[in-house]
């Protein structure tokens, strides 16, 4: 997963700026986490919540994977630790590879512009399956920008109180 940011464009079409602004939010939660070693990046913020950077980084990879690949994409893939749909699942990181985290996450990206990138508009929609509505790609896009703007939020407090950085 890079790390480098790169800021939105002040003028562009739709696609462009949603295209760039998921992008920057991908890349703020890989700048949260950039450096920390493995416990720092499990450390759980306060009790009782299980949230942690790792929680996160797991929690945004099965989002991505359920919105993009299993919605707009419709694969039939399952969830990778939410077979049920509970997405507080990935938030229990006992035991769990931060390796294995990034990767699967980074995957799951990759997969998820894929996707966007073959779409010929924001107007295509995708089924859930769990409910039966339909998305079209540009509320996928918006959404997951609102998703990782939220998370990334918990990760500004996460990243503070592990080692004082803020801003990044």
């Amino acid at each position: 997963m890079t790390t480098g940011r790169i800021d939105p464009p002040l003028r562009g079409g739709e696609r462009e700026t949603l295209r760039a602004y998921l992008d920057f939010h991908r890349a703020t939660l890989a700048q949260k986490c950039d450096g920390l070693p493995d416990e720092d990046l499990r450390r759980r913020s306060v009790p009782p919540s299980a949230l942690s950077l790792l929680g996160l980084v797991r929690h945004m990879a099965e989002v991505e994977r359920s919105w993009f690949r299993r919605v707009v994409g419709g694969e039939d893939v399952p969830l990778v630790w939410s077979p049920d749909g509970d997405f507080q699942v990935p938030y229990e990181v006992a035991g769990a590879s931060p390796e294995e985290a990034f990767a699967a996450w980074a995957r799951e990206v990759e997969h998820a512009r894929r996707i966007e990138r073959e779409a010929f508009s924001l107007d295509e929609t995708g089924i859930d399956r769990m409910t039966g509505e339909a998305y079209s790609l540009r509320l996928v896009m918006l959404h997951m920008i609102q998703e990782y703007a939220r998370h990334n939020g918990h990760a500004d407090l996460l990243r503070e109180g592990i080692d004082g950085v803020v801003g990044v």
